[in-house]
């Protein structure tokens, strides 16, 4: 459950007034500017700022986050903090500014990694000022002290932080439980024992202070607890509540889970918790029977499900649900035990079995009736409790003591069977609680009873645990806004006669015609629900064809919803954004179905096939659904109680968009994963909880290394070989001039002992690395042209080869690929030389999009691979650029083909060899040719050219022409075959003659399977399981059949991953899973992960789950943080120098490939610019700058009209449309620009539309020569403070960039310096360069012959573009006699004298960037709008008529 979202939001001060501010004042006097100028520091200006701008305004957002923006921490606070002088003033300023660094999302530990001696001292003023009980430290700043604590405990990869958390929780803590508990803990676990003993005589010799601050942190938790307590007993049941008091028990409960769900920080502390009881006193506690109290309420239940967890916290080894029964009898039968020899009281219950006892209704049964002193000696015997006797006996009431026994010994319910008999699609109970998925804008100040994404996981239970609960909550929110926006399309309003009128239209929804259950199969046993629940859906669809189209297009396992709405609103009601939208609505009734498939005439569902559906008459369809079995089974239940039947009210059927719409798929396969024997590899189950050597599974540590392997045509000479290498000595047992590529290479390390000067010992022996050189002669193919390999003619870096290197080698590869380096190229060369090296294994290729994975395909293609071990899955096959179909029943198609075409070569061949009989009418007859006319005479063939014995003389080179039994056969391949010159090389001619002879018949008895399979599903299979070598698909097709797969014995060797950072964690996860393991133990023997971690994250819509639950972090980010090792592209080939030069600084080394300054487009300036990189300073346009029509909505109307009419200049200098895109932060932004270009250009034959506009972060992944880009905000930075983003921002141009943003704003920005640092090295103001014309002459670095035109606002720019394009069409009418139509009739038009109307859109995203469209309908999107806008109109038109119609029947009537 989640708890609500703060509805507090700070907003953002603006530029004006943060200018206006006094802490801006007093930044630039103290803190900005040059370091040597600065003032010395002033403690009073601290404690005048903490007083006046943080405590003094109730911690406010707002003043917080203009502090942190003038870099109060980097620059002020930290590097003047001294742990003996500071006061609490500046040691609180520093905690908050932290705190709201994790609440911005910015990185937070940057200044205190190189000073960890200072922050020890800063971490231990901390933690006793979060102990302070005199009174000068406030519960509102001890809230802030315990979230800083938490953010400490959840940063454990920093090292200066890790070292002070190890202090805190360490084993020595144990000095804290009662000493009964402690001999108990150390008798059950011997090895402890030991260490404690060690630990104790260590202590002894230390000094008083030294022991003194040891004891400080041990019990540091201990007493944090007991203050905690203390607090909680103060909020009473009823009356009022102290609030600061309730948040503070919020955090401290946020904290407890946080460190039990680490198993490094949990590992001493759950007994220490168990210790103390916090559990029992939590459940007993006065807040949690308050409404104040449900997130507190939730938050406990997270930590007793943490808390008693299944694993062996010493050992970190899961426990399985046998385990975990197991302990629970044993703990029961110890207590029988003890009652039955101690207290005879209990001797029924100590005789009973213990299935009959273990409830908590017969525990209560059992020892309710004890008195307080039989209970309490009772929970003393089992050392929970200071022994009888002692001073704290009094203070145990005979309630808390039950409840302690009892929920210490109660059966816990099985997590599994609950997950079991959920139902995986929400309902409308789920999809409107606001208590389950927060629906206000998430600030990030309060916490959330959700569970995290950290660094490290427990188990892999618990791993797909969060990750299921997550997944679910997140879809669930995305689902609703598709059901609302899809319901205000229609306008359900209340008909004259009570029913349901439809006054509107929707691309993704239908008003349902009919509804029946069809079949409800019987519950599989052992369980209550039904194993199948079948209906059929009927809709009429007289829709446009597209979109009936899409709608038949619906296929197997495709996820819709089921709507039902009674709307209570007159026709003509407007909706409303702003107000609720289930009673708007009338909306009663969501459940969600399975498409089976459709049904044709008779009834009969139509299989997906290697044909075209068939063609259906009439606009009515029906679908064959499946119902979900859980719901179904609750909702009958119901039923049997009176309550309406569901089944029997829908009236919408809701499809989603495909690319949205895998979720049940992934919830589904979470499940199976957990109800089944989860493996892993044994190399990588470490790595992927976050434990161990980070380093375990590279290459070089694997135990099986090859290290032998033909590195195929990676390289393109022996120098480059050289080159790759730098760090290694090359060898070779041939002659240098024999050395040509392909290339086997043998990776040796030879050891070598020094001896020292002084003396005789030797130092550690150190390693030569050395490379053995065999050139790899590639068998002769055939004498036909195709024969010959293909070749990569990429000069591949030192960095890529490693990479290239690592992917081949068992193990885990991380290659981290800045934009522009290859990583695409990198991807194929590996595939390819594992393809070679390893013939037998199978390779799984996974992307996050259809786009980069039909590039790499594309790719592929282009390689010296047989294609037909190619395979693509998924939805996206029809966008690969090649006539071939390299789709399952594509490939099915090609191996038919391509084995009538080899039949035919047999044919052919039998004709040459004069053989009778039809022996190429199956693979089965042409395997027995081969056998015994094919091979016989090549045999014989080679033993007549052998010389006699005793002759030493070589055999005559005539003869292999003259005796070659083949000749005929190979007359229409270039002649002639055989040379001549030597016998040598005859003789490999002849041989390669066979070997494509033996191919042609090798091929066919691999497609002998296919004549025995007769339907195309069999033989798909059979190609997907043992045809293909190389498999690609996408990683939501990976979840969507991850079950299908797995059944069908789906097998593989390797994994290539590209897009990984912008993969969710749970779906890079399931395709290590999608095949069955073999005794145990898993085949998988490569994983490589190719992504960029610097650029954006995968795309999180609620910002609740994407901040809090830190759900955004991909699996390949995780396992940078956790410090896997990396290799580093360095290298980029895409951007100019200049342009590079914006974000490289965010990559350990990304210098430039030559040909970014040798290659003719970079070595010419962008014509009529000056420059090739600009920031333009965008000023208010009538007194506005940026604004939200719509919340989250953001447009600039100013920087809109500026990007357009930069637009028009350049396609008025003549540049290609197709090579400019206009990129913006916001959505609003987006579709504000879209709707000035259809005004000024998309009619106008000479401007047109450029190539894209959209939002940067659908443009990750794509590049353009000339990028302009709107950052729209005037009042704050915003989501481009995300450095992934500016990254992301500045790294799609190839030849010029120019940004359009309001420059006071983000040059001040910290996290941008760098980048914004060099852009306002050029002038703000717009330099053009009108005389030019495209394509440039103009050399880069030369000045334009003209003075520069400096545009100084965007009036000056519309007017200029408006006068321009005069100037031109005058040119133009001159030259050609025709006038063309003018984008502007007047200089009013060019500069606007009112906005163009705002574009709404109906569904608001809460991600600021995420788009209403695919991004690959960008360009169709407008057209489509237009089209529904007709069709809108002529629904209405349509409905209006009919009303006529009927007005008219009635007065006939």
């Amino acid at each position: 459950m989640v708890g609500p979202a703060p509805k507090t939001r700070g907003f953002a001060p603006t530029v004006e007034q943060m200018q206006q501010d006094v802490v801006t004042k007093l930044a630039r006097q103290n803190w900005l500017g040059d370091p040597a100028q600065r003032p010395v520091f002033d403690p009073q200006i601290t404690a005048e700022v903490y007083s006046r701008d943080i405590l003094g305004t109730q911690f406010s957002s707002r003043r917080i986050m203009m502090l942190e923006f003038s870099q109060y921490l980097e620059n002020y606070l930290w590097p003047n903090f001294c742990p003996q002088k500071s006061s609490l003033a500046q040691v609180m300023s520093i905690v908050v500014m932290v705190n709201e660094k994790f609440r911005e999302r910015v990185p937070a530990w940057e200044c205190f990694k190189t000073a960890s001696e200072r922050f020890k001292g800063l971490f231990n003023v901390v933690m006793e000022s979060s102990l302070s009980d005199d009174g000068d430290i406030s519960l509102q700043e001890q809230t802030h002290l315990l979230l800083f604590l938490n953010h400490c405990f959840n940063s454990l990869e920093v090292d200066v932080i890790r070292q002070e958390v190890q202090k805190v929780v360490s084993l020595q803590m144990w000095e804290c439980l009662l000493p009964s508990r402690l001999e108990q803990e150390l008798k059950t676990t011997p090895r402890l024992k030991k260490i404690w003993t060690a630990l104790q005589k260590r202590d002894a010799k230390a000094d008083d202070g030294t022991r003194a601050s040891q004891r400080f942190a041990r019990h540091f938790l201990h007493d944090l607890i007991q203050k905690f307590l203390k607090i909680l007993d103060t909020i009473p049941v009823t009356g009022s509540a102290d609030m600061s008091k309730v948040r503070y028990c919020e955090r401290f409960m946020e904290l407890m889970v946080d460190i039990q769900a680490l198993l490094h920080t949990r590992r001493f502390f759950n007994t220490l918790l168990d210790n103390a009881h916090l559990v029992t006193h939590c459940i007993r506690s006065g807040l949690r029977q308050r409404d104040e109290g449900h997130l507190f309420d939730q938050l406990l239940d997270m930590l007793k499900f943490y808390a008693g967890f299944e694993i062996n916290d010493l050992t970190g080894e899961a426990f399985t649900d046998h385990d975990m029964t197991n302990l629970h009898y044993n703990k029961i039968s110890s207590l029988q035990k003890a009652a039955f020899k101690h207290f005879g009281e209990l001797r029924r219950f100590s005789l009973s079995n213990v299935a009959s006892v273990d409830t908590r209704d017969s525990l209560l049964k059992h020892f309710g009736s004890l008195d307080t002193e039989k209970l309490y000696e009772i929970a003393a015997y089992l050392h929970l409790v200071p022994p009888v006797g002692d001073e704290q006996q009094q203070s145990f009431s005979k309630d808390f003591l039950l409840e302690l026994l009892i929920s210490r010994h109660e059966r816990r319910p099985s997590q599994l069977e609950a997950l079991n008999e959920m139902p995986l699609y929400p309902t409308e109970e789920i999809l409107w609680d606001e208590n389950i998925v927060p629906t206000e804008y998430f600030s990030g100040e309060g916490c959330l009873a959700l569970p995290k994404l950290n660094l490290q996981f427990l188990t892999l239970h618990d791993y797909l645990l969060r990750n299921f609960n997550l997944f679910r909550l997140e879809t669930t929110y995305e689902i609703r806004q598709d059901i609302e926006d899809q319901v205000r399309r229609l306008k359900p309003w209340k008909s004259e006669d009570g029913g349901c009128y439809f006054g509107g239209w929707a691309r993704m929804a239908q008003p349902i015609m009919g509804f029946s259950v069809v079949e409800v199969a019987k519950p599989n046993i052992g369980e209550k629900q039904p194993s199948s629940v079948r209906a059929d859906v009927m809709v009429t669809l007289s829709v446009r064809r597209e979109v009936k189209k899409e709608w038949e297009a619906l296929r197997k396992h495709d996820v819709a919803f089921l709507v039902t709405v009674r709307p209570t609103r007159q026709i003509g009601t407007p909706f409303l954004l702003k107000e609720p939208f289930v009673p708007q609505a009338g909306l009663l009734y969501v459940r969600g179905c399975e498409i089976e498939g459709m049904l044709d005439t008779e009834g009969k569902v139509i299989e997906e096939g290697i044909g075209p559906p068939p063609e259906l008459p009439g606009a009515t369809r029906t679908w064959r659904v499946w119902l979900d079995g859980n719901q179904y089974q609750k909702d009958m239940e119901k039923v049997s109680q009176g309550g309406e039947d569901v089944y029997e009210t829908f009236n919408i059927l809701i499809r989603r968009k495909p690319k949205e719409n895998n979720f049940k798929a992934v919830l589904e396969t979470i499940r199976d994963l957990m109800n089944t024997e989860c493996v892993v590899p044994a190399w990588l189950h470490d790595i992927i909880l976050g434990y161990g050597d980070p380093a375990s599974a590279h290459y070089s540590k694997m135990p099986k290394q090859v290290a032998t392997m033909d590195w195929n045509d990676t390289f393109l000479n022996m120098e480059h070989l050289r080159s790759s290498f730098p760090h290694h000595e090359t060898s070779s047992a041939v002659d240098e001039s024999m050395l040509k590529p392909p290339f086997r290479l043998t990776f040796k390390e030879v050891k070598e002992s020094k001896k020292r000067k002084a003396g005789d010992k030797t130092e550690e022996a150190s390693a030569r690395k050395e490379i053995f050189v065999e050139p790899h002669v590639i068998p002769n193919r055939g004498p036909y042209l195709y024969n010959q390999p293909k070749k990569n003619a990429i000069a591949f870096t030192p960095t890529q080869i490693e990479a290239i290197r690592s992917g081949m080698q068992p193990g885990l590869t991380m290659v981290v690929g800045p934009p522009g380096t290859g990583k695409t190229d990198v991807a194929v060369q590996i595939i390819s030389n594992i393809y070679h090296n390893f013939p037998d294994q199978r390779t799984l290729i996974v992307t996050h999009s259809n786009q980069a994975l039909n590039q790499l395909f594309e790719k592929i293609i282009a390689l010296d691979i047989d294609e037909r071990h190619l395979l693509r899955l998924g939805h996206g096959e029809e966008a690969l650029e090649t006539e071939k179909d390299f789709s399952r029943y594509g490939r099915v198609n090609y191996v038919l083909a391509k084995r009538l075409e080899l039949l035919a070569e047999v044919a052919r061949l039998q004709e040459s060899l004069g053989v009778s009989g039809d022996v190429s009418y199956t693979c089965e007859t042409a395997g027995h040719f081969f056998l015994y006319q094919v091979l016989s005479r090549w045999e014989e063939y080679l033993s007549k050219l052998k010389a006699p014995p005793g002759e030493q003389d070589a055999p005559n080179v005539a003869l292999v022409q003259q005796m070659f039994p083949f000749s005929k056969f190979f007359e229409n391949a270039p002649q002639p075959v055989f040379k001549g010159e030597s016998f040598e090389e005859d003789m490999d001619i002849a041989e390669g003659c066979f070997r494509h002879l033996k191919k042609v018949f090798t091929q066919l008895e691999e497609f002998r399977a296919f004549e025995l399979l007769r339907s195309g599903l069999d033989r798909s299979k059979y190609l997907l399981v043992k045809e293909a070598k190389i498999i690609a698909m996408t990683c939501t097709h990976a979840a969507l059949k991850r079950r299908d797969l797995v059944q069908l014995g789906f097998k593989y060797d390797n994994i290539l991953m590209e897009e990984s950072a912008q993969i969710l964690e749970i779906e890079t996860f399931i395709p290590l899973l999608l095949q069955n393991p073999e005794d145990g133990y898993s085949h998988l023997k490569r994983w490589i992960m190719i992504g960029d971690h610097h650029q954006l994250p995968p795309v999180i819509k609620n910002m609740a789950f994407q901040k809090y639950s830190n759900m955004e972090q991909s699996l390949f980010t995780r396992f940078v943080r956790v410090g896997v090792p990396t290799v580093d592209l360095d290298a980029q080939g895409r951007a100019r120098p200049s342009i590079c030069n914006l974000y490289n600084w965010r990559y350990k080394k990304l210098g430039n490939l030559p040909h970014v300054t040798t290659w003719p487009e970079y070595r010419v300036a962008n014509p009529g610019f000056c420059h090739d990189i600009q920031l333009i300073n965008v000023d208010d346009f009538d007194g506005i700058g940026e604004s939200a029509p719509n919340p989250y909505f953001y447009q600039n109307l100013a920087e809109a009209e500026y990007v357009v009419a930069v637009f028009m200049y350049m396609r008025l200098l003549g540049y290609p449309a197709d090579k400019i895109s206009i990129l913006t932060t916001y959505n609003g932004q987006k579709h504000l620009i879209r709707d000035v270009l259809t005004q000024r250009c998309v009619n106008n034959p000479l401007i047109g539309h450029p190539h894209k506009v959209t939002t940067v972060d659908r443009y990750q992944g794509q590049q353009n020569d000339i990028i302009l880009l709107s950052l729209v905000k005037t009042r704050a930075v915003g989501h481009l403070r995300d450095v992934r983003r500016l990254v992301v921002a500045m790294s799609r141009a190839r030849l010029g960039l120019y940004v359009f943003a309001r420059v006071s704003l983000f040059q001040n920005c910290f996290e941008l310096t760098p980048a914004f640092r060099q852009l306002v090295q050029k002038p703000t103001k717009l330099w053009l360069a009108p005389n030019e014309v495209w394509p440039a002459t103009r050399k880069v670095g030369e000045q334009p012959e003209a003075s520069p035109l400096v545009i100084e606002d965007m009036p000056h720019m519309a007017t200029f573009v408006y006068e321009f394009y005069q100037a031109k069409l005058s040119a133009l009418e001159a030259s050609h006699k025709k006038s063309s139509e003018k984008p502007y009739e007047s200089k009013t038009d060019a500069v606007g004298e009112e906005p163009p109307h705002h574009h709404v859109v109906h569904r608001i995203s809460e991600h600021p960037a995420e788009s209403d469209s695919d991004e690959d309908e960008e360009g169709k999107e407008e057209k489509e709008k237009e089209k529904e806008k007709e069709e809108e109109k002529e629904k209405e038109k349509e409905k209006e008529e009919e009303k006529e119609k009927e007005k008219g029947d009635d007065k006939e009537n």
